[in-house]
């Protein structure tokens, strides 16, 4: 679905302030509270908005550790990725999972308390995961950027 510039301005203003009312988000961005709502309808629709959530502090939740972990599975079969994709979505600590191109097939970011839980989540989940042959763990010192939102511009629309 090509987007315009409402829909941007529609996007960009979601993105900053997902609980804004209906009645803001048409007055900002130029339409009729209807108008508006169809366009969200319509954008909710096509997948171009996936949902709305609340953005936690990980460490607010006593994770104080980032782990980013590249996983090397046995083989590329379809079996082989299915069953761990399956195995993985399980696991409550990864907190994204890619298929990866390049020397390992997927990189998880993993939320931990502490050095001791992430040895409990790699003994318990990683290290039981099917067709795992390799983990790597590093583990982030610091956070600099985590966006939610992406940047957008009107003149590719």
């Amino acid at each position: 679905m090509p987007l315009d510039r409402i829909d941007i301005a529609i996007l960009e203003t979601l993105q900053k302030d997902g609980r804004i009312p209906n009645a803001a988000l048409a007055e900002r961005v130029g339409l009729s509270q209807s108008a508006c709502s169809r366009r969200l309808d319509n954008l909710e629709k096509s997948g171009t908005i996936r949902g709305y959530h609340a953005r936690l502090s990980n460490a607010a939740l006593g994770h104080q550790m980032t782990a980013i972990v590249h996983i090397s599975l046995s083989g590329q079969f379809e079996k082989t990725l299915s069953d761990f994709e399956a195995a993985i979505k399980r696991c409550p600590n990864v907190l994204s999972c890619h298929l990866m191109s390049g020397e390992y097939d997927y990189i998880l970011r993993i939320a931990a308390k502490d050095l001791v839980d992430y040895e409990r989540i790699h003994k318990e989940w990683l290290s039981a995961m099917p067709h795992v042959t390799k983990i790597n763990s590093s583990f982030a010192l610091r956070e600099i950027v985590d966006r939610t939102a992406m940047g957008m511009k009107p003149e590719l629309a």
